[in-house]
């Protein structure tokens, strides 16, 4: 709103000037997400303990998270939102990237608030089938990819990191890639979100790992520079990371240790969505395995822990995703917690180091 009403006006006083950069405007969007995350999710809690929409937890899990019965959830209402609204106004709606972006989250927002729906509010514990889900995401996915190579916003071509302009065109393949990208990430981050903090730490660190390449991405002299493809409006996906930051960080003040609310799916599936289309957008979607390896490993301790039962009837781990493996050898879940946010932020350096070795 910011980019469409008030810059316009810089023909007639140079001041309005300052709402065309996105540093300015991804500044904003940090604070406002953060300030209206902070009060809103306060009368959200308040509202939800009224209400006694609380998380139901698996009995199967570690003993020590049966206290946690009865926490409410759907946090995920107030941290998009939060996002929706800062992006809304500091966002550039004609930046086709931008406006990906914002279409995979409210997308995705809807199908995590209907699996939360059924199984808070309705008390169905399966909640969405999992076919539905992926049958959504998918579809959306690629309906969204779709118009973004149609429209040639993005190119088909898989850019390979720590090497200097070595891509593979993966021609029509890449919708399904992409998407792929999208619902892998998605996913992960919901597998993750099982301890008070947890997923919503890598995804701040990870958001703004995205942001930089975002930014540079978009910028013809750094992206020539550091030998990063050129994507145009592609900085505009700045924004939008900068109020998941911000959101992100006023979730942080109810959800930490011990959590006043869970993130529950309607937060989880969007967040992942946002940050998947937004590596496809700087095209750093094999880089991103690096970003996000927090959410890579916690996904391939489910996939290698059901593999292995099924094929040989033992487990190899304790329980999965694997942040219950480490509860369930004794480890504190504040350590639990704070390791994993140290693993993704020197992941996140990581990749960022990359940058120069190309």
């Amino acid at each position: 709103m910011f980019y469409h009403f008030l810059y316009p006006l810089h023909d007639s006083n140079s001041i309005f000037n300052v709402f065309k950069y996105i540093t300015l405007r991804s500044m904003m969007a940090f604070f406002i997400a953060c300030i209206v995350s902070i009060v809103w999710g306060k009368y959200f809690i308040d509202f939800m303990r009224k209400k006694q929409f609380g998380q139901v937890i698996r009995e199967d899990g570690p003993k020590s998270h049966l206290k946690k019965a009865g926490t409410p959830t759907m946090g995920g209402i107030f941290l998009l939102g939060s996002v929706f609204i800062a992006s809304f106004l500091t966002g550039n709606f004609f930046s086709a990237p931008f406006t990906a972006c914002v279409a995979i989250g409210i997308s995705y927002f809807l199908l995590g608030y209907l699996d939360d729906y059924l199984k808070v509010l309705k008390g169905n514990t399966k909640g969405v089938s999992g076919k539905f889900k992926l049958l959504w995401q998918y579809v959306t996915a690629l309906l969204v990819l779709y118009f973004l190579v149609k429209g040639e916003y993005i190119d088909t071509k898989l850019y390979f990191p720590f090497l200097k302009n070595s891509y593979f065109d993966l021609g029509t393949f890449y919708l399904f890639f992409g998407a792929t990208v999208i619902v892998g990430s998605s996913n992960a981050v919901n597998l993750t979100d099982g301890l008070d903090g947890l997923a919503i730490g890598p995804v701040i660190t990870s958001a703004l790992c995205l942001l930089l390449l975002s930014y540079i991405a978009g910028h013809k002299a750094l992206s020539s520079y550091l030998y990063i493809p050129y994507v145009v409006g592609s900085g505009e996906v700045s924004i939008i990371l900068s109020s998941v930051i911000g959101a992100g960080v006023g979730f942080l003040w109810y959800n930490f240790y011990p959590a006043l609310v869970f993130m529950g799916d309607v937060g989880s599936l969007s967040l992942g969505g946002i940050l998947g289309i937004s590596a496809l957008m700087s095209k750093n979607s094999l880089l991103f395995v690096i970003i996000g390896g927090v959410f890579v490993i916690e996904s391939l301790s489910v996939i290698i822990q059901v593999f292995f039962f099924k094929t040989t009837g033992k487990r190899i781990f304790k329980m999965a995703p694997i942040h219950h493996h480490f509860e369930l050898c004794g480890w504190p879940e504040t350590k639990v917690i704070v390791r994993f946010w140290i693993i993704s932020l020197l992941l996140a350096i990581i990749a960022l180091a990359t940058l120069k070795l190309r």
